[in-house]
């Protein structure tokens, strides 16, 4: 993988995207082409629309970030990524056709648009069935080497066989006498130079995966490895890179202190944040305002009790705020103000709320709180006082969410569905973690964009 703004981005996503990105600004310009030949007109030189060529390509590419076009699933069935794509398609089309609206110098003619997405969908997929093909086999995986035999390397190679994994182990080294949960694993003293062994079979990276490093840590071997020219990774940053959290199970305090992250630089990160926020917010809740009001007129006819809700959730530094919703569950749900997590097919939900929740529109009134400073976009789901003083006594590291501005989506909510138990919280902590340690612009603009993946197929909604 390569690291893009602090965060992780597998090779054959990243090779993938700037291909695509130079056939979009190609089929563009095909489009644009025959819808002219078609008109009878004359072709003009290419440098004379550039900027609306790009502007093509740039929009239709985010719209398939957004779909989840970047996907392991979209990688790995042909089917899957023909879905996203023409998803993709007519999510582009509708913003080309409001950027024209806005800005018709910037983008191509409306039908010439239409001509590009026709051309753009047949060259993608086929160029996507050329690249599964590259994908199905190791091209593009990095090549690892485990130190270690025991239940950390099982891990490993649990993770490996993943559909989309980006690594391939090309072997097991047990370094102590315990017997090896890897029937695979050649043990160190079977191999006279290590540093040897790893560079015959071509590793790239060198990860250590003791499940008890006292006494254990092999450094001379280590020592060696490194000079070779490969890379020596430890399990917790191992996982973090592969998976986008920050993995409960191996992490120690002393890693977070001293790992890359927390950086000090993101204050003017965080002052950007504020302004973007507080401008959306207003924009928001201007256009949302007739919605809102008609779904509280609603929500008022449907059952007895306020349209809105009401609740104090904890933030930042573990501070509580108020925020608002629109009532989706009836006013009995909870008996004697004790919070209770929703289930599966809650019965407590109203019809018309689970339409709400289904659409996220009883999330809206949230907006006012982001503007007030309280929330943000882009953080950590701010939970109840009640859950959040169960989960610190249960959870290492439950605290530590809170330095971080609470947010109406999320890393977790993007990349874990809703869940309502002790390991759901715990799976959400470790993304939350990420988010807070690798916080930029850019993972915000990821968030964003892919937000729109869980709006469209309700994924988490509950």
């Amino acid at each position: 993988m390569i690291r893009l703004f602090k965060h992780y981005v597998p090779y054959a996503v990243l090779f993938l995207a700037l291909i695509e990105f130079g056939l979009l600004v190609a089929c563009a310009e095909a489009g644009w082409v025959l819808r002219i030949w078609q008109l009878g007109s004359k072709v003009l030189p290419i440098h004379t629309r550039i900027a609306q060529l790009f502007s093509f390509a740039v929009a239709v590419q985010l719209a398939m970030m957004a779909v989840g076009a970047y996907g392991p699933q979209a990688l790995q069935s042909m089917r899957f990524a023909a879905a996203r794509l023409l998803v993709a398609m007519t999510l582009g089309l509708a913003f080309l056709a409001l950027l024209f609206f806005l800005m018709p110098g910037l983008t191509l003619w409306r039908s010439n648009s239409v001509y590009a997405v026709g051309v753009a969908f047949v060259v993608l997929m086929l160029f996507r069935a050329i690249f599964a093909g590259m994908i199905g086999g190791h091209a593009f995986k990095r090549r690892i080497m485990v130190l270690g035999a025991g239940r950390r390397a099982e891990r490993i190679r649990d993770l490996a066989k993943i559909p989309g994994s980006s690594f391939l182990v090309v072997g097991y080294i047990g370094m102590t006498q315990d017997p090896p949960r890897i029937s695979s694993a050649i043990h160190r003293d079977a191999i006279e130079s290590l540093a040897e062994h790893v560079v015959n079979l071509n590793a790239s990276e060198v990860v250590l995966a003791l499940d008890e490093r006292r006494n254990a840590l092999p450094l001379a071997d280590l020592l060696r490895i490194k000079t070779t020219g490969v890379h020596v990774n430890e399990l917790s940053s191992f996982f973090e890179r592969e998976t986008g959290r920050v993995d409960l199970d191996s992490v120690n305090p002393s890693w977070l202190i001293f790992s890359d992250g927390f950086s000090s630089g993101q204050r003017l990160f965080k002052v950007a944040k504020r302004i973007f926020d507080l401008v959306v917010s207003l924009i928001l809740l201007v256009v949302t305002a007739p919605i809102v009001l008609l779904f509280a007129a609603i929500v008022k006819m449907e059952s007895k009790g306020p349209a809105f809700y009401r609740q104090h959730r904890v933030g930042l530094y573990g501070v509580e705020f108020p925020i608002v919703k629109l009532r989706s569950m009836r006013q009995d749900a909870e008996v004697a103000g004790m919070a209770v997590w929703a289930e599966k097919d809650d019965p407590r939900i109203t019809r018309v709320g689970r339409i709400l929740r289904k659409l996220r529109i009883d999330e809206l009134p949230q907006v006012w709180t982001v503007l007030m400073g309280d929330m943000s976009f882009v953080g950590p789901r701010p939970e109840r006082q009640q859950f959040v003083t169960d989960l610190e006594s249960k959870l290492p590291f439950y605290a530590e969410r809170h330095m971080m501005k609470p947010g109406i989506t999320g890393w977790a909510q993007i990349n874990y569905p809703y869940g309502a138990s002790l390991e759901d919280a715990r799976h959400k902590l470790e993304y939350d973690l990420y988010y807070a340690k690798n916080y930029t612009p850019f993972l915000d603009l990821l968030i964003l964009l892919q937000t729109v993946r869980v709006l469209l197929w309700n994924d988490g909604a509950r």
